[in-house]
């Protein structure tokens, strides 16, 4: 069926209840399976696995990877080569929504593992027990679901808000059920080819794979006296470099410094090819840039004046100067800087955001009956669930982190602030400005409580996450309703999916980020690394650090640099606004490429360009490049990264049981 809606005129003179009628008599349709017993499974465990690649790819540069138009293809997939074969029926287009609205729901809920409360551990020097990130986690996306279906009403329901990305995913999901289903089809397959070729090569690369399958599989070590695994390496430059040293070759430095020490080696990461086409040439680009000035300029110059120096560790060996190194001590404050004046100013010159929320803020409630109550969430069950579980996340707030009682609580008003905020602007733009909510709420309670940095860090992560969360779940709840489905049960969906993220990801973290050592011991020293750079987390760190310390203790060409990124980054933004979004550079992505490893940055580019180059290779539509590289896009992507990323999370589990 085609998908229906209502006219610009119907939208702005009908009243809420003639909208609704329409929706119930038009489109409503509650007749069709939605959330059955399989559509819960399926999308229970595509959300599991998903929000694990999701976690992988955010720790590696910080950036959130949607799941829900992967689940959608997946899931379509999955059950119309079941029903073909016989042994089950096909899925319904509104099973297939609800599948992705869990599994939409638990890449959401992830999040803050990679930023915020990974921040706070490294911060406070302290790894916060797995159950309690599982009840933290599952109360903060709990009040994000309270406060979505009462705003549902108003920005779906009644303003037929465009949501740009939910919208797309209510086409795709009629494209597949109403319209080429071979299409769907082939996106699949093109989707599976590319994880399995993914996963193969990423086996390649892996220490735990090439154990497994050389010394337990093969026996090699027994029958042909291999000592070591033999695997191949995803930094192609060793091979160069182990030349290099043997024949006494050249090694590249800039003013002194080993290119290796300030991070550019040539790495082939597949599934940074992947992100980087889902990130486009623009952003790539200005990470590319921030990347470049950072380590190929400003570093070299820092550790030529002594501004970057050997650290003496605590037990008193030395920490040679290295990426993360440059970083900590030097780059974190101008990138941060460039990020967070970036966003903020981003945010600021967008004024359609803000006249949205005086347009329907000051609309007069038209009386009528409630067409939808019979189907619609109660609004008691938010206006008794919002107030109730706010007070019980400011409580397991201050028990668990020590948080004052009093401070947390002063945070919930900015709960609503931000929630509206972020709502406009998702359904306008499909943009969720996280952190410059963030940074509002991190500056607001540091004010109060200088001392103590969890005051201004888990306030902050769970106001935003809030505001975050009910904007993206906004989105999502989109398609349901284009589609007709039951809102009731997409809130519940939203429920499992946050408990399937929960339970997937939160072991995943202390796995991946918090191994034990030899003795069994855990430590935030191993949250950063060079492999897992966690970029998100860092940008928090630096701005409680900076709140706790002010700027008394950095170096004067840190407070230099911070101004110049300040201006830098309203020029560039100003700059965006006056060419409408096409000017080429974002003040955000040059400070998110100077936190991210360069060899990432660099990989994320060469994706980015190579789709970019296809793209307008193959721009007549309907041949078969257009079809691969254009429309299949996000298919290719999904597959580098979820395949790379499920391999590189067993590769983890393998060092582990194989050490």
């Amino acid at each position: 069926m085609a998908l229906l809606h209502l006219t610009d005129e119907q939208v702005a003179t009908w009243s809420r209840e003639q909208k609704d009628r329409w929706w119930l008599e038009n489109v409503y349709r509650g007749d069709m399976a939605q959330l059955t017993l399989r559509s819960a499974l399926t999308g229970f465990l595509l959300g599991g696995i998903l929000s694990a690649t999701g976690l992988y790819i955010g720790a590696k540069t910080g950036i959130g990877v949607g799941v829900g138009l992967t689940s959608v293809i997946l899931a379509f997939a999955l059950f119309r080569a079941l029903a073909n074969s016989g042994m089950v029926k096909d899925f319904t287009i509104l099973e297939n929504n609800c599948t992705q609205s869990i599994a939409t729901a638990s890449g959401y809920v992830v999040n803050p593992l990679y930023s915020s409360l990974a921040a706070v551990m490294v911060v406070t020097g302290t790894i916060i027990p797995w159950w309690q990130l599982m009840i933290w986690l599952f109360v903060v996306s709990l009040i994000g679901v309270m406060l979505a279906f009462p705003l549902k009403r108003k920005f779906i329901n009644d303003d037929q808000a465009p949501f740009p990305e939910g919208r797309a995913c209510g086409v795709v999901l009629d494209s597949l059920y109403n319209g080429d289903a071979g299409d769907g089809m082939f996106k699949a397959r093109l989707l599976g080819w590319v994880a399995a070729g993914a996963a193969v090569y990423q086996a390649l690369v892996s220490t735990g794979w090439m154990k497994l399958i050389q010394f337990k599989v093969l026996m090699l070590d027994q029958w042909a006296g291999v000592k070591q695994a033999w695997h191949f390496r995803e930094r192609l430059d060793e091979y160069y470099y182990m030349w290099a040293i043997k024949a006494d070759g050249w090694i590249p430095t800039i003013l002194g410094t080993d290119v290796r020490q300030l991070g550019f080696r040539l790495t082939l990461d597949v599934a940074m090819i992947g992100v980087g086409g889902l990130m486009g040439i623009a952003v790539a680009t200005s990470c590319l840039v921030g990347a470049i000035v950072n380590f190929g300029v400003l570093a070299p110059l820092m550790i030529q004046m002594g501004d970057i120096v050997p650290r003496t560790a605590a037990d008193g060996s030395v920490i040679p100067i290295n990426r993360s190194e440059i970083v900590n001590q030097w780059s974190l404050w101008w990138g941060v800087t460039m990020m967070v004046v970036g966003a903020l100013v981003g945010l600021i010159a967008k004024p359609e955001i803000f006249k949205g929320i005086f347009k329907r803020g000051a609309k007069k409630v038209q009386a009528g009956t409630d067409v939808l109550a019979h189907i619609e969430v109660p609004l008691w069950v938010s206006y008794v669930g919002v107030p109730v579980t706010s007070l019980l996340g400011a409580w397991v707030t201050h028990v668990f982190f020590g948080v004052p009682f009093w401070i947390a609580l002063v945070s919930l008003p900015l709960i609503f602030v931000l929630t509206i905020i972020g709502t406009n602007s998702v359904a306008l733009t499909s943009w969720v400005p996280t952190g410059s909510m963030a940074k509002i709420t991190q500056f607001t309670m540091g004010a109060i409580d200088r001392a103590n940095p969890a005051s201004n860090l888990l306030p902050a992560a769970m106001t935003s996450e809030i505001a975050s969360n009910t904007a993206h779940l906004l989105s999502d709840i989109k398609p349901g309703y284009m589609l007709g489905g039951k809102p009731r049960h997409q809130a519940i969906g939203h429920v499992i999916g946050n408990v399937a993220g929960i339970a997937c990801c939160v072991p995943l973290f202390f796995l991946l980020f918090l191994p034990t050592d030899s003795q069994g011991v855990r430590s935030t020293a191993t949250i950063f690394t060079d492999q897992f750079a966690m970029p998100a987390a860092l940008q928090w760190k630096g701005v409680a650090d900076l709140i706790a310390n002010g700027l008394s203790k950095l170096p004067a060409s840190a407070i230099i640099s911070m101004i110049v990124a300040a201006i830098v980054a309203v020029v560039i933004e100003l700059l965006r606004v006056k060419f409408k979004g096409k000017f080429g550079l974002s003040a955000v992505a040059i400070g998110l490429g100077v936190v991210l490893p360069p060899e990432y940055t660099f990989t994320m580019w060469v994706g980015a360009l190579l789709f970019w180059l296809m793209a307008r290779k193959h721009k007549a539509k309907g041949t078969p490049g257009h079809r691969v590289w254009v429309e299949g896009l996000e298919p290719i992507c999904a597959g580098l990264i979820a395949g790379a990323a499920l391999m590189g999370i067993g590769n983890a589990v393998l060092n582990v049981l194989l050490a």
